[in-house]
């Protein structure tokens, strides 16, 4: 494939051929990122909703809509917010100004929050009564309960907690990001009126079991009964604890609130000589980063609710009124209970027959007699494990070099790596210190790999490496082989039983080549770097995708099969979207599979009439890309890292690659993404309003479950 800069094509075509169509430009072809952000959370607490899963799997989407509207809070609210206070003149897509989507946001949390909430007390709560797990009040105990959970209060709790008074000695103290805290009112013995503040702890167990009665002895062999399980928020133990807290003073009334802060790290990599030390420091200071929400109890009072917006700086849209818990995500502690019958049942990953290795086999000789595919989590991701572990301790092998993005905790590939260096090899390590939420993971592993003796990169100046590539250099008699593994996944043993991807171990000449030029790319200087199969963001990949779109085109118009089957997380790029328009106008069958965030609005008359968006949300996170091109009959699929978003695509170092043996297009095509397409239990379709309606099987047609069709064929 040629590499030509490609990125204006679709600027060539002309849109005046039917003068009543708007311009492709024109904002209202397009659906606004935050909502559509929106109606991906609003697809996740439905999942919530489903009552045909697993109690607890119903649990635990309940708690990721909380997380993940706690993050949209900590970066596209906080990003808005600051365009908001810099005058930033700049629109959406759809041509809204920022204040106008923060406006559009907080409507849509409200509902969505409310929603969220009915979900939880009425449906859930009751649910898992039913099962045997209460969670109750503590107004609800009784005098004997209340005893048992002060003494777990002055054990467990006091220790730890810290009363923060207010006066002119001590200013109103900061409220950390994402901590709950009790806002306290108390009165001293001359009558005067106090604030203080006691924040609840995160490092304990935020649902406190209530102790029960020790059961009378079973007579004979009589099976004892399933114990009950009843716990009370932690916030409501100190809460009616608090006279230990502040001895001789009254309590008036005590308030939970939560604080959530702009969350992304802000660094000046340019002008930085140290980018571990920069954003060391740029992490430690997120904590002390603006209020960007304020969640309060539902019974503040309005006085305190103003008290505290001024504080923190907050308007009063800024402001959340909540009923308990405070924070959904730690439901995450009912999730973890030991209840397998509430539960999926665990998926036990299969090994493809040609990596069940017998002792006369290693892996790079399987490699070597032909690529391999893995299909996450439904095949192990042990054989990416045990191919940089092999490589750490085969003495031909000379070098190893790898991208970490987010790589988790107790990592068996780093420690391969540690492994490795250890074995004389020369190992390289980009570790990305920018991957947000996990600097100071990867700020940890980067000093603990150079303590190893590993070469390591933390990035490249203005640019976030995204790609997921590992290079392993073996000498074989008079050559030296490169072997490769690329993926769509990060190199994360934990994710890779929950996120669906997928990744190549593979030993072509060509894309071996491809590897070690972008690796001398990643640690040396990027000169004039050409590749022969990779498609390397941001200078090569949304031109070789332009390109790949525009020949469906031109078949199209010349009367050729064209077809493009797209599946990726997010679609919002202005120029992809407008290329995929194109396509559709010119008799292009367009599937998108988008799991979240999509732009594009589908079945616009002469606009997108070919054009269908589907989202999968299911068990495990979609996490795979894949293009497929039809191509008049000679098909082709690309795989990678890359969404089709202007983050990925001109932003970050990203590595989408081809698949060429025969049998992984037909699987990928014909098993795979024809699945997806079929899906009547975890698809939904989007229209061109920007809403979804779930996908479900007509007529006497059995319903088809995408995701467990793979379990289905793992391994064959």
């Amino acid at each position: 494939m040629e590499n030509e800069d490609l990125s204006s094509v679709s600027d060539d075509i002309d849109d005046s051929a039917d003068t009543a169509l708007p311009a492709l430009d024109d904002p209202s072809l397009y659906l606004n990122r935050e909502l559509s952000l929106l109606e991906f959370q609003r697809r996740v607490l439905e999942e919530a909703q489903e009552t045909d899963k697993p109690l607890l799997e119903r649990v635990s989407f309940i708690a990721i809509f909380g997380s993940n509207i706690d993050e949209l809070f900590m970066v596209r609210v906080a990003a808005l917010k600051q365009q908001v206070a810099a005058g930033s003149p700049k629109l959406s897509l759809d041509g809204q100004t920022p204040a106008q989507q923060l406006k559009a946001i907080r409507d849509t949390v409200v509902s969505l929050i409310d929603e969220a909430y009915v979900c939880w007390h009425q449906d859930l709560v009751p649910a898992l009564a039913a099962e045997g797990i209460h969670i109750v009040s503590y107004d609800t105990l009784t005098q004997t309960e209340h005893a048992a959970l002060e003494d777990y209060f002055m054990r467990m709790l006091y220790p730890v907690l810290t009363p923060q008074g207010v006066d002119a000695g001590r200013p109103f103290p900061h409220m950390s990001g994402l901590s709950v805290s009790l806002v306290v009112l108390v009165k001293d013995k001359n009558g005067d009126v106090k604030l203080a503040r006691v924040k609840v702890p995160d490092s304990l167990e935020q649902l406190i079991r209530v102790p029960e009665p020790t059961p009378p002895p079973t007579r004979g062999r009589a099976r004892p009964p399933r114990t009950t399980l009843r716990f009370v928020w932690i916030e409501e133990v100190v809460k009616a604890n608090l006279d230990h807290l502040f001895p001789g003073l009254e309590i008036i009334e005590a308030h939970v609130v939560r604080v959530t802060r702009d969350a992304e790290v802000a660094i000046k990599e340019l002008e930085s000589d140290d980018l571990l030390s920069t954003i060391e420091e740029e992490v430690w200071k997120r904590r002390f980063r603006s209020a960007v929400r304020l969640q309060v109890s539902e019974d503040l009072p309005e006085e305190l609710r103003v008290l505290l917006a001024e504080h923190l700086r907050l308007d009063h849209e800024d402001v959340f009124r909540f009923r308990s818990p405070m924070a959904l995500k730690r439901l995450w502690q009912l999730v973890a209970l030991d209840r397998p019958d509430l539960k999926f049942r665990p998926l036990v990953p299969a090994t493809p027959k040609r990596l069940r290795i017998t002792a006369r086999h290693d892996i790079f000789s399987v490699i070597r007699e032909g690529d391999v595919l893995l299909h996450h989590p439904f095949e192990s991701f042990q054989p990416v494990v045990d191919f940089l572990h092999s490589a750490a301790f085969d003495p031909n092998v000379l070098a190893i070099k790898m991208t970490v993005y987010r790589t988790g905790r107790n990592s068996p590939i780093v420690q391969a790596l540690f492994d490795a260096a250890e074995e004389g090899k020369q190992v390289v390590a980009l570790v990305e210190l920018k991957a947000r939420f996990d600097e100071e993971s990867n700020i940890d592993w980067a000093r603990a790999l150079e303590a190893k003796g590993v070469h390591v990169v933390y990035g490249i100046v203005g640019l976030k490496v995204h790609s997921k590539t590992a290079l392993v250099v073996r000498r074989e008699g008079d050559i030296m082989r490169k072997y490769v593994h690329l993926g769509t996944g990060n190199y994360n043993a934990s994710t890779a039983r929950l996120y669906t991807d997928l990744g190549l171990l593979t030993c072509d000449e060509a894309i071996g080549n491809d590897a070690v030029a972008l690796f001398d790319r990643l640690t040396g200087y990027e000169g004039d770097t050409r590749y022969d199969k990779l498609l390397v963001a941001p200078k090569y990949l949304r031109a070789g995708l332009a390109r790949l779109i525009q020949r469906e085109i031109d078949h199209a118009k010349a009367g050729r099969p064209a077809r493009i089957i797209a599946k990726a997380n997010g679609l919002d790029h202005p120029k992809m979207i407008r290329l995929f328009y194109e396509a559709s106008q010119a008799g292009v069958t367009v599937d998108l599979l988008v799991r979240g965030i999509c732009g594009l609005r589908p079945g616009l008359p002469g606009i997108s009439d070919n054009i269908t968006v589907t989202s999968i949300v299911g068990r495990f996170l979609e996490h795979s890309r894949l293009y497929w091109f039809c191509n008049d009959g000679k098909e082709e699929i690309y795989v990678g890292s890359a969404d089709l978003l202007p983050r990925n695509l001109d932003n970050r170092v990203e590595v989408v690659f081809p698949i060429e043996d025969p049998r992984f297009v037909r699987r990928l095509k014909d098993q795979i993404l024809d699945a997806y397409l079929n899906d009547t239990v975890n698809a939904r379709r989007l229209h061109a309003d920007g809403s979804y309606t779930l996908r479900r099987s007509e007529g006497d047609t059995p319903p088809l479950d995408s995701q467990a069709r793979f379990i289905d064929l793992a391994g064959q």
